[in-house]
């Protein structure tokens, strides 16, 4: 038997998430289906966007200010063959800037159970990516309380990548997965310094959170493996483009055997919480 339970808390950075762009999308689905079979699943996403403009995506941003560009992924891929087998799923993906902290670009959530016959097998692994990349903004041209930043700061350059996902390998157990991210902001309008470049509105912070948590049934464990991991790599700036800071961090549980229980819960959390670099009183 084996019981596992491992939170994992966010680190406080200054991404300023990316603007939306004028035209938005936004799309749902839901899966439902009760097998006695195989059933399989896959599932992408990838969405790039920039506050600016470029012949191709993504594009390097050089030494410009007030530039920011993020690169979101998630995917999905699970086969569960030979078994009875239960499989709900619902999805929600939506370009819009997201006003609040608890409004989300993608969200996802998942409920796979599965019994396996004598050679039954169920594998799913699931992947998030997020990563985000910006020059130079003005506070107090993307944060909006006008007391947040005092005088005349500036948010520094960043580079921040944070990878969340699982993967499991079962004859029998019952799985939940959850996920969320958080990168578009709403549009605040043209920049001062390029009128072609759009600022994003920056209070409700960039998020990425994973939540994993595998069980059996009633007196009766999961079997198999179970994996979940994050990594992060975060490098910061004070003020003009060399770095300051670059904070690299990795996290990876597994068990196997007879699972009682497998949960682990991530959470990414990149905002600005005080004023930046002062370089007017």
């Amino acid at each position: 038997m084996t019981l596992v339970f491992v939170l994992g808390t966010g680190y406080a950075m200054a991404d300023t998430g990316c603007p939306q762009v004028p035209e938005t999308q936004g799309f749902t689905t839901a899966t439902a289906m009760s097998v006695l079979g195989t059933v399989t699943e896959t599932d992408n996403i990838v969405n790039i966007i920039a506050n600016h403009g470029g012949p191709t995506l993504p594009f390097p941003m050089g030494a410009v200010g007030e530039q920011s560009e993020y690169t979101s992924t998630y995917t999905e891929e699970t086969i569960a063959d030979q078994g009875l087998i239960t499989y709900t799923k619902g999805m929600s993906t939506d370009t819009s800037g997201m006003a609040t902290t608890n409004l989300f670009n993608v969200q996802t959530s998942k409920v796979v159970e599965f019994i396996g016959t004598d050679t039954g097998r169920m594998v799913s692994d699931e992947n998030t990516v997020l990563d985000g990349a910006g020059t130079m903004f003005g506070d107090s041209n993307i944060l909006i309380c006008p007391f947040a930043s005092p005088g005349i700061n500036i948010n520094p350059p960043f580079c921040n990548i944070v990878q969340e996902g699982s993967g499991v390998d079962l004859t029998l157990g019952s799985l939940t997965t959850e996920t969320a991210q958080r990168y578009i902001m709403e549009n605040a309008g043209p920049s001062v310094m390029n009128p072609d470049y759009q600022y994003p509105v920056s209070d409700p912070g960039v998020e990425s959170d994973y939540s994993i948590k595998l069980t059996g049934f009633g007196d009766i464990p999961a079997m198999g493996s179970a994996e979940a991991s994050i990594e992060v790599h975060a490098q910061e700036s004070r003020l003009g483009f060399d770095k300051a800071e670059d904070l690299v961090y990795s996290e990876t549980t597994t068990a196997s055997g007879d699972i009682t229980l497998f949960q682990k819960v991530m959470n990414y959390n990149s905002k600005i919480t005080g004023p930046g670099y002062r370089i007017f009183i």
